[in-house]
């Protein structure tokens, strides 16, 4: 497939765009307890919004992937980008749950979905040769990451000098950055009237990866690291003050989380290019099951947390290059922002639970420790659904115009 932009471009601009977008939604764990406590409201009441915000995120990506794969990146990302925007002002002046839940939940839910991984990645899919694909993948991911650390302090930092309700409007101005920048990832092919000539519609695309137990398998490893991640991301600032350490020590475990995915999702990346995508996502989830096993089993302390963040922060997105690979590898580039997008439904579904389970036992026990045992044994679970999965290309059957011609 010829290029229409560079690939320079195409990353640079990608990486921004996803680094504003993840940079802000990584930080939301640290308005749990502030929101919560100036409203009355119970941990579940927060957790069950940013579950409704995974699962509409995962809803709204398949039907944002099939848009980018139609009209292109560019028009997504700033509509998108706009409701983001909006949805953080709702967030900051929401003074009932069903409120709070409608501008959290649901729009920046939907907003997520058109300026993250599926969207880019699709412009990258199709700009990026196939041969520098995974690690141009990890390079987006990795952007992520660098937001979360960039953006966590500095979140943090807005909450204490301008108050919880201020800071959240200041970050819905700092999202609006993210039009101009996706001007770069406008694509020549979308500017007129159609877009990449294909040989499947999106429903048949669909119909067909469904059909495929390679796909279903991989679907089903990706729902345990929207609940592993998820979980850990917005509840692990209450479980470490629950722990009597000071708010610091939570921020810069998040900061940290940060900081070393973009080392391991530039990594998986890399790796992805020279060894099995399916087996490295095999070692990913195994490792984080005994990761989560040694940091329950070693007594509370500070520098326990920073151990932890840092060695979970390798394995936190290092996911989504080497998944997204294997889609892109296995069914082509045509349709792969909608493909991603089902791929990351179950991601969200999987995030739902993990931040509504750590609210709602959480507030039944007093405790995480149920949800932390869960996270341990669906993480052994998804190393092993991803080990027999092959990722070789499908081979269709010529369509009868083809034959002819």
């Amino acid at each position: 497939m010829p290029q229409t932009l560079s690939m320079r471009q195409v990353l640079i601009c990608g990486a921004l765009v996803v680094t504003l977008a993840m940079g802000v939604r990584h930080g939301f764990g640290m308005w749990l307890q502030p929101i919560t406590q100036a409203n009355g409201w119970s941990r579940e009441t927060f957790s069950f919004a940013l579950a409704v915000q995974n699962l509409c995120w995962g809803l709204a990506g398949i039907v944002m992937g099939m848009m980018a794969d139609r009209f292109g990146a560019f028009r997504v990302i700033v509509g998108c980008s706009l409701l983001y925007a909006l949805g953080l002002y709702g967030m900051a002046h929401a003074s009932t749950p069903l409120g709070f839940t409608l501008m959290t939940g649901v729009l920046i839910g939907v907003a997520q979905a058109g300026t993250t991984y599926a969207v880019v990645y699709g412009v990258i899919g199709r700009n990026v040769p196939a041969d520098k694909r995974s690690w141009a993948m990890g390079v987006a991911a990795a952007a992520g990451s660098f937001g979360q650390f960039l953006m966590v302090p500095v979140e943090q930092r807005l909450i204490e000098a301008f108050g919880w309700q201020q800071a959240l409007v200041m970050l819905a101005a700092a999202l609006l950055l993210a039009i101009p920048i996706a001007w770069g990832l406008r694509e020549k092919q979308f500017q007129g009237a159609g877009a990449v000539p294909r040989d499947q519609t999106a429903g048949e695309a669909m119909r067909e990866a469904l059909s495929q137990r390679n796909f279903c398998m991989l679907v089903a490893g990706y729902f345990v690291c929207g609940f592993q991640v998820v979980f850990i991301g917005v509840h692990m600032p209450s479980y470490i003050r629950d722990l009597g350490m000071s708010p610091s020590v939570a921020t810069w475990s998040l900061a940290l989380i940060g900081l070393f995915n973009v080392f391991g999702t530039y990594l998986a990346g890399s790796l992805g290019q020279r060894y099995s995508r399916t087996g490295i996502l095999a070692a990913i989830y195994g490792l984080r099951s005994l990761v989560i096993v040694v940091f329950l089993l070693t007594p509370p302390s500070p520098m326990a947390v920073y151990v932890f963040s840092a060695v979970m922060g390798v394995l936190w997105l290092s996911t989504v290059p080497p998944t997204n690979a294997v889609v892109a590898n296995i069914f082509g580039v045509a349709h792969l922002s909608m493909l991603s997008g089902i791929v990351f439904f179950s991601h969200q579904i999987g995030s739902f639970l993990g931040v509504w389970l750590g609210g709602y036992l959480y507030d039944r026990t007093g405790s995480y420790d149920v949800v932390w045992y869960i996270a341990i044994g669906l993480g052994v679970m998804a190393a092993l659904i991803n080990l027999p999965i092959r990722e070789t290309a499908l081979v269709r059957a010529p369509r009868a115009g083809q034959v002819a011609a």
